[in-house]
């Protein structure tokens, strides 16, 4: 499918040449999402951030038909776990996701062109169908027939419907420049069979996702999710979480257009054994900043 902008509106309505803004997806489970607290935050990131846009996707559960509601604002804390919107106002809550550190940094290392991000992250969700806190498995048909996924097209819609994100007065296109991927977590705590499924689950929901985004080569940066040994009975909170590793790794080795970020192997878990300490969000966000930008110079070339 080849690379093209998603026009918000057409030009004919406005006098104005349209502002374009390359725009980045950022979905998965909690740890996308976001337990890092914002007063932790160095200045830099803890204030709105000026040419970088933001619309994050109201999160539920599945079959509640509220999901993916959100509005355009600057890129700022607040839109980690708690966070909510119904679609004219956003409740921003004390926590943030990597989404802030990415955002920064992706604009510090591309010599500060302006862009937006759209933010879609469930806790506790799998990928894999009837697992975990809601799951993104695509052909989802019970109850209302709406889950994650469906909550993710709903996000989607939704931000590329306004004409102007930045409010000034001048249309906008959004052009759709990567995707970056935190989730696995629940796929590797349930059974060895999922566990082993989550590869093949991953490489169709990532083509799913670009399709959806209207680019069958977008850059796509995969997160590795790493075990706390904090559980009580034999030390591990995902007991196939190396089987979700593996797959994940043989999905970047398998795909020209993604990379892989290892970060958290270092970072430090909170006391619940599943989220991290604030820097660990920071670290996170800054490689995925670092990767999607060596992945947008490098995919297609090898």
């Amino acid at each position: 499918m080849k690379r093209g902008i998603l026009a918000l509106t057409s030009l004919l309505s406005f006098s104005a040449m349209p502002a374009t803004f390359p725009v980045y997806f950022l979905g998965g489970q909690s740890n996308m999402q976001g337990y890092g607290v914002s007063k932790d935050l160095e200045p830099l990131y803890s204030k709105p951030a000026d040419n970088i846009y933001m619309f994050a996707g109201n999160a539920v559960s599945d079959d509640d038909l509220t999901g993916g509601k959100g509005v355009w604002a600057p890129l700022q804390t607040g839109t980690g776990k708690g966070f909510k919107s119904n679609g004219r106002v956003s409740l921003y809550s004390d926590k943030f996701g990597p989404e802030v550190s990415f955002g920064h940094q992706l604009y510090s290392l591309n010599n500060n062109q302006p862009f937006a991000i759209i933010k879609y992250a469930k806790g506790g969700s799998a990928i894999a169908e009837g697992v975990g806190h809601g799951s993104w498995y695509p052909f989802y048909r019970e109850n209302t027939g709406v889950n994650q996924f469906d909550h993710f097209l709903t996000t989607i819609r939704n931000a590329f419907s306004p004409v102007d994100i930045d409010l000034d007065g001048e249309i906008d296109n959004l052009v759709p420049a990567g995707i970056v991927w935190m989730q696995g977590e629940s796929d590797a705590a349930e059974t060895k069979e999922l566990a082993a499924a989550y590869q093949a689950n991953l490489k169709e929901l990532m083509a799913l996702i670009r399709a959806a985004l209207r680019d069958d080569d977008l850059p796509v940066v995969i997160g590795k999710i790493t075990d706390s040994g904090m559980d009580e009975a034999d030390g591990m909170r995902m007991n196939y979480h190396k089987i979700v590793q593996q797959g994940q790794k043989a999905f970047v080795e398998n795909d020209v257009c993604a990379a892989y970020v290892t970060t958290l192997d270092k970072e430090t878990h909170l006391d619940d054994g599943w989220h991290y300490q604030s820097e660990g969000y920071v670290h996170l966000g800054e490689e995925f900043a670092a990767a999607m930008l060596k992945l947008q110079q490098t995919c297609g070339q090898r």
